[in-house]
């Protein structure tokens, strides 16, 4: 915050020195006047810096015999400007929700820019979708992440380019080398955009690179052992990208220095099947991810029967973290982010239920006997199927 300096009018010095300097040459005489008052003006006081809302993790060590929270890990994939942003700061604001942005480097950049981006194996310039729009859509993107930074909730990647299978080079056959490239691209897109845009205008980002700690790849491809290695030369500790190993929802595992939250493959009782817990692969299963508006207000049952059902069992059951995964898009007619709201609203306010983030979960987990944690882990999965 800038000092408010009290600056007196020129006009008021010069009374003040003539007056001083009339009381100098009669310093023996009686002063029968008064002292003149002295006017000032002061400007407004500029509002205090924005607070980061603190974690809603209990940071303690379970008791014996203690169950441990049911949290919930709720994270957007890409995080564009849309409606569905301001829904989800809105209703997480309202049941003291956090959940994870998963930032996509392309917004960082104007269309005009774009060739400030080459991904791996890719001219400069190219990307599988779109980039940031004008210098006032890219402001916009940053007064967004910010609000999101203040409100608590966790930053972490979704890359750059979105190259999934099609592609002439997707991300699934990458080396480490090109995801580690990829990353670079992503951290230079972060750091750097006002330089690269020649943006001079609007707030800066009101965080760095440090915080970004977890990622989740374009359509979930890559693989753990050319992926793990190049978040940890940025020294990331969590993924969210990987197939689920086996069916239901289980705790998370550590593997070669990173976490992996798996988006569980689960049971859907409105579908009657098993089903990828993602927004896209929803819509795929109800009407092969065409725009049908009038599978609205089915595929918003099947979203929410689903999370219910997940949780309804991990909660009675083996307290593992649900991970929900979803984008911002208004896909099938905005079938989707209501409906996650609804159920982040309802879910998030039920008692023992934390909706929280990544880093903070892994923290908690540190915090736990490992024989405790161990036991925990150790427990089936839940959400199997129509009976577990």
């Amino acid at each position: 915050m800038r000092d408010t300096r009290t600056i007196a009018t020129t006009a008021v010095a010069t009374v003040l020195s003539l007056f001083l300097a009339g009381c100098a040459t009669s310093a023996h005489s009686a002063v029968s006047e008064s002292t003149p008052s002295i006017q000032t003006s002061t400007s407004p006081a500029p509002p205090p810096p924005p607070t980061r809302l603190a974690s809603n993790v209990p940071m303690k060590r379970l008791a014996p015999g203690e169950k441990p929270p049911q949290f919930i890990l709720f994270s957007f994939d890409g995080v564009g400007v849309s409606k569905n942003w301001d829904l989800f700061l809105r209703t997480a604001a309202e049941s003291d929700a956090r959940f994870t942005a998963l930032m996509t480097g392309r917004y960082f950049l104007t269309d005009a820019n774009r060739r400030e981006y080459q991904g791996p194996g890719y001219q400069p310039g190219e990307a599988a979708i779109a980039f940031g729009g004008t210098k006032k859509n890219v402001i916009e993107q940053i007064t967004y992440l910010n609000r999101t930074w203040y409100g608590g909730h966790e930053m972490g990647t979704h890359f750059v380019g979105h190259f999934c299978a099609g592609t002439r080079n997707p991300g699934k056959s990458w080396t480490s080398a090109e995801w580690r490239h990829e990353l670079a691209q992503f951290f230079r897109l972060m750091t750097q955009w006002r330089a690269l845009n020649g943006i001079r205008t609007g707030p800066d980002l009101a965080f760095g690179p440090e915080v970004v700690k977890g990622a989740r790849t374009q359509c979930l491809e890559g693989s753990m052992k050319t992926i793990f290695p190049a978040l940890r030369a940025f020294d990331m500790t969590w993924d969210s990208s990987m197939p689920a190993s086996r069916p239901g929802v289980y705790w998370p595992t550590k593997i070669n220095g990173i976490w992996e939250f798996p988006v569980p493959y689960v049971w859907s009782p409105a579908l009657k099947q098993r089903q990828t817990a993602l927004d896209y692969n929803f819509w795929y299963s109800v009407n092969q991810a065409t725009d049908r508006p009038a599978d609205r207000k089915r595929i918003a049952h099947v979203v929410t029967s689903t999370f219910d059902y997940m949780l309804r069992r991990a909660y009675e059951g083996n307290r593992a973290p649900l991970v929900i995964a979803n984008h911002l898009n208004t896909w099938n007619g905005n079938a989707f982010n209501p409906a996650t709201a609804a159920f982040m609203k309802r879910a998030c306010t039920k008692p023992d239920v934390i909706c929280a983030t990544h880093q903070d979960v892994i923290a908690w987990m540190g915090l736990q006997d490992p024989a405790v944690l161990k036991k925990w882990r150790s427990m089936a999965p839940v959400a199997v199927d129509a009976h577990r």
